[in-house]
């Protein structure tokens, strides 16, 4: 009898464990009770994190790091973010709710003082021999879902007062019929990605299996830089797929190796950042002094 009632309690456990392992529910507006699609959500630096989908419905698998005390953060640009313990969390049954906050807009100063702007190119142009990628695909990964709030990207010097036209990138593998991804603009402290510098939800979409130099255009978003900010990260965020067949996982962009440049990436959102000696066929148009 007291091995049959071992046999039940590890079986037990065991169920209690694996109800653990993933964390479902939503995200919605606090003050419109409308979902909130590509919210970040994540536990900082355990490699665990994953985007809310069109729909504010979020599944985010933990991993073994993680406890019943750790904090799981729900970030959204032009929100507060909101904090609750794993243990919390896993007895919530309604959305979780963000309030919206002010944005306050960075002062524009309107100068007599006519100002010529040249066309610049900011970032590498080439795609190389195309020897070397870099892959959104890891060998862990289960499935493309696994890819939710990853990202790549660059470091750029950046010019005096530019204006952003646009961003380009090289695609040298895509298995995807549909692909939607964030531009992020961050700045940088001791050589790593920190706060966001511009405070817009960039969404764009890449269709049918496209390969080839991409253009993100940014001209809508009117995003400036002016002469106190030099280095930025810019990076491309995963926040949907859709394959073209059950066994499409591939998604890269060319790169080379580069001991002056600096590629940085992360596996899910409020992760750890990571950087190597790498320069993506990564660009931005822009028009600066």
């Amino acid at each position: 009898m007291k091995i049959f009632f071992s046999i039940i309690s590890v079986i037990i456990s065991i169920i209690v464990h694996s109800q653990e392992k993933t964390i479902t529910g939503k995200v919605w507006d606090f003050e419109n009770n409308e979902p909130l699609s590509y919210v970040n959500i994540g536990i900082k630096n355990k490699t665990v994190g994953t985007v809310s989908n069109n729909n504010g419905l979020f599944k985010l698998s933990l991993n073994d790091k993680v406890s019943s005390k750790d904090t799981i953060v729900f970030s959204y640009i032009g929100f507060k973010s909101e904090k609750y313990l794993v243990s919390e969390l896993n007895k919530i049954k309604e959305p979780i709710l963000l309030h919206p906050i002010n944005m306050q807009l960075d002062e524009v100063v309107v100068s007599s003082k006519k100002i010529k702007l040249k066309s610049k190119k900011i970032g590498r142009t080439s795609k190389g021999l195309g020897l070397m990628h870099s892959n959104f695909y890891s060998y862990y990964e289960k499935d493309v879902d696994d890819r939710l709030s990853k990202e790549r990207g660059m470091k750029f010097k950046m010019r005096r007062n530019c204006h952003i036209k646009d961003l380009n990138f090289n695609i040298t593998s895509n298995d995807f019929k549909s692909l939607k991804f964030r531009v992020n603009f961050y700045k940088i402290k001791d050589g790593l990605p920190t706060g966001l510098i511009v405070q817009k939800n960039i969404v764009f979409e890449i269709k049918d299996n496209f390969v080839g130099w991409f253009t993100v255009d940014l001209e809508p978003y009117e995003i400036h830089f002016n002469k106190e900010i030099e280095d930025v990260a810019v990076t491309i965020q995963w926040l949907e797929s859709v394959k073209a067949n059950e066994k499409s996982k591939y998604f890269a962009i060319s790169t080379a190796s580069s001991p002056t440049h600096t590629a940085y990436f992360r596996e899910k959102a409020m992760d750890s950042w990571n950087k190597g000696g790498q320069n993506l066929s990564f660009y931005l148009n822009a028009m600066c002094e």
